[in-house]
């Protein structure tokens, strides 16, 4: 099935009892057994598992391909349970401009634990470099935020292979509709669902998929369960509900995308805009190979540095001055301020989440706080 078909039928079922056309939100805790001692329904404690829950791993596995996926309470709480489920002195390597609060988790969480460098995961000598005995997890990050760099993800996978390593991919701005790392050769994905999969700044949630039901993703299920960094029944009915609309949503995140992107590469006090769908963007080769399409996040920095960054942001109507993405309405936020003191973003840019309003609007929004 399309993605489309997927997104609508994989995440619902006719109740059996009312018949209701859409699942109802099974609130309970618990679940009753029958005389033999069993459970005929399949559950037994929603930690382990709920049937809104079920059927959101369900859609998210079947749209990126993978054969489980497993749903948890945040992005980083998806994250953290890949770092939990790996032996005391496994050696991670991850990008440079990883994602800053799953950085912050191996730094803060994790040292003494695992063993971690943040490199140039693009630069073959460099990555082959870095690789240790003791190394069983390459994380990738592509496009990366906020600079919205491309890995090549099979020239990365063949490296890994090569080692006996997994690759983790973290596909939260591409989402699956423009992007399939399973297909690319990783082992898993991440998301953080709060964003495109919720697609209304809502909600919260993260969820891993995997390509093969290994014994390392019974440990992460493992996590999972014992852990209980688990999605509310509500939390997951709201999430299967949204993602009926995700590939259509994200069909107009990226046109506008790509119009913005265009609009201010050519604005003379706009220094660079960093999108992959741009053929200016360094990498666009690599996105054109491996995306059917270039997503709805971009960056870009001004000329005048971080004071006219400001006054930029300040002067925005449409644009809302927040943290997060992938929602309807469109945001922007000053990267550099929220990643902390040891960021490696440039204090002069701004990144963008472009919402779907009309086009025109968010131009002409982004003109008169440029003028």
């Amino acid at each position: 099935m399309k993605p489309e078909t997927i997104a609508i039928h994989a995440g619902n079922h006719v109740d059996e009892t009312s018949k209701a056309v859409i699942q109802p939100i099974i609130l309970s805790t618990t679940f009753e057994r029958a005389a033999d001692g069993t459970f005929p329904g399949g559950h037994i404690y929603s930690r382990s598992s709920n049937p809104n829950r079920a059927l959101l791993e369900n859609v998210i596995a079947k749209l990126e391909g993978g054969v489980e996926a497993a749903a948890f309470s945040s992005g980083n709480a998806a994250g953290m349970s890949v770092f939990q489920s790996l032996p005391p002195g496994t050696h991670i390597i991850a990008p440079d401009d990883m994602y800053h609060g799953l950085r912050n988790q191996l730094k803060n969480l994790f040292t003494g634990i695992l063993t971690f460098d943040f490199i140039d995961v693009n630069d073959p000598e460099t990555l082959q470099s870095y690789i240790r005995p003791e190394t069983s997890i390459i994380w990738i990050e592509t496009p990366s935020n906020p600079l919205l760099k491309l890995t090549d993800i099979k020239k990365v996978v063949a490296i890994a292979k090569a080692r006996g390593i997994k690759v983790v991919c973290d596909n939260t701005f591409a989402t699956p509709i423009c992007q399939q790392p399973l297909a690319l050769g990783a082992d898993i994905v991440m998301h953080s669902t709060t964003k495109y999969f919720g697609g209304h700044s809502d909600l919260m949630g993260g969820a891993l998929i995997t390509k093969e039901k290994s014994d390392w993703w019974l440990k992460i299920r493992q996590v999972q369960e014992m852990g209980g960094a688990i999605p509310s029944p509500m939390d997951c009915y709201m999430l299967t509900r949204s993602i009926k609309t995700l590939p259509y949503r994200v069909r107009g995140h990226v046109h506008n995308a790509q119009l913005l992107a265009e609009y201010l590469e050519q604005h003379p006090k706009v220094e660079q805009v960093m999108y992959p769908g741009l053929t200016s963007h360094p990498q666009h080769a690599i996105a054109k190979e491996q995306m059917t399409a270039f997503g709805g996040m971009l960056s870009f920095t001004l000329k005048d540095g971080q004071d006219e960054a400001r006054r930029v942001i300040n002067g925005l109507k449409l644009f809302t001055k927040a943290t997060s993405l992938g929602g309807v309405e469109s945001l922007i936020e000053h990267r550099a301020t929220v990643e902390g003191p040891d960021t490696k973003t440039p204090f002069n840019l701004l990144r963008v989440s472009v919402g779907l309003e009309h086009i025109d609007d968010l131009i002409e929004d982004m003109e008169q706080a440029l003028r």
